[in-house]
């Protein structure tokens, strides 16, 4: 694995190939080492364009991927691809996930019952209130709270969540080795122990006001639905909330006061559509979650059956009709039927339209990393 793992951190490296251009590369070449070997003549014959060739070339002269490779073992980051079990699936769904994602802490199976809360770093009393007060009560039920570790709403949501004894997750916009803003070092390390640091950018990457942006796909990929809970017209968490819609994504939005710039861009995703949260609740059920706690109850106390083998492994992250399971496992359908049930209790499936069913999960698949890091300069209260 790790012989592959270094080409994927290759690519990871390259300006100008992201998940498009990879994996047509992929596909062309058959694998990602052919594709890093690929010669010139033949990169130009896959269509990679001027300046992604010209990087391509370059990291191949100047990376030493073995190097690469070493610093993150040294630093005990977990490095997860498009080919390895444990890559989220809520995730792999949306258009074009990241190839590579760098993981501080632990994602576990239970993270896919996760929600986003975002908001502007500039909270008001009654922002921050909002988000401490719906964070904890997600995360008393059992609910993963996702966001970007950014000052104001993104750092209370995070530590309302571990407070209340839940899980969260941060995507950051740099690297998982640096923490931003320096402040939040602490809560960082706290994420670290009950969650994850998550972020698709290189080891060693500084904050820089252009990441920020980009990395909001991956906070409303990683969650079933994103919560806006205080955000101007001009604020960071629209794009994010953006992003959930494209994806398919349920939104959210706390209703402010029509007086206060601080809520006219949550005042507007009401207008335009977003669901009103008046309490966690009106989150949990239209997301489906306020069973969170008995579906865990149920993954822990209910083992696997043959029956349940059989049919887990008929499924993937593409969604799967009932009739075809039962086409593919020889089982009569009355027989998937009722078993898919007890599966989507235990939170091992989930549906995908009628009668389509994917994978929730990878089964006992929990990724572990240690600590480490460094301290980035300081950046612009601008990056959002």
């Amino acid at each position: 694995m790790n012989d592959d793992l270094r080409y994927w951190l290759g690519f990871n490296l390259v300006r100008g190939i992201g998940p498009v251009r990879l994996r047509a590369l992929i596909d062309e070449f058959g694998d990602i080492e052919s594709a890093w070997h690929a010669s010139e003549s033949e990169l130009r014959a896959a269509k990679l364009n001027q300046r992604a060739l010209e990087n391509l070339l370059q990291a191949r002269r100047q990376v030493d991927l073995d190097r690469v490779l070493k610093r993150v073992e040294q630093l005990g980051v977990q490095v997860l691809t498009w080919d390895s079990p444990g890559y989220p699936p809520l995730l792999s769904q949306i258009p074009d996930p990241p190839p590579v994602l760098f993981v501080r802490g632990s994602l576990l199976a239970a993270d896919e019952w996760s929600v986003a809360m975002v908001g502007t770093r500039k909270a008001s009393s009654y922002g921050r209130e909002v988000a401490r007060r719906l964070a904890g009560e997600l995360g008393r039920n059992g609910v993963t709270v996702v966001s970007g570790l950014a000052r104001g709403i993104d750092g209370i949501a995070h530590k309302a969540a571990l407070e209340a004894g839940g899980r969260s997750i941060a995507v950051l916009g740099c690297g998982v080795d640096c923490v931003y803003p320096p402040e939040h070092r602490g809560l960082a390390e706290s994420l670290v122990e009950h969650g994850a640091l998550v972020s698709d950018y290189p080891l060693g990457t500084r904050p820089e006001a252009a990441n920020f942006p980009a990395r909001n796909r991956i906070i409303s990929g990683l969650s079933l639905g994103t919560i806006v809970v205080e955000a101007g017209l001009r604020s960071g968490a629209l794009i994010t909330a953006d992003f959930a819609l494209d994806q398919g994504r349920e939104v959210f939005a706390i209703p402010g006061s029509i007086l206060s710039p601080s809520a006219a861009g949550s005042n507007r995703l009401i207008r335009d559509g977003a669901h009103v949260v008046t309490e966690a609740l009106d989150v949990l059920e239209v997301l489906h979650l306020d069973q969170v706690q008995d579906k865990q109850a149920a993954r822990v106390a209910l083992p696997e059956t043959p029956t349940e083998a059989l049919i887990f492994e008929y499924l993937s992250a593409e969604p799967c009709h009932l009739d075809e399971l039962s086409r593919e496992a020889g089982l009569p359908v009355e027989v998937v039927s009722s078993t898919l049930v007890m599966m989507e209790l235990k939170g091992m499936v989930r549906q995908s339209g009628a009668f389509h069913y994917i994978r929730a999960f990878e089964p006992g698949v929990a990724y572990q990393a240690d600590n480490g890091g460094s301290n980035p300069e300081s950046l612009s209260d601008a990056v959002t």
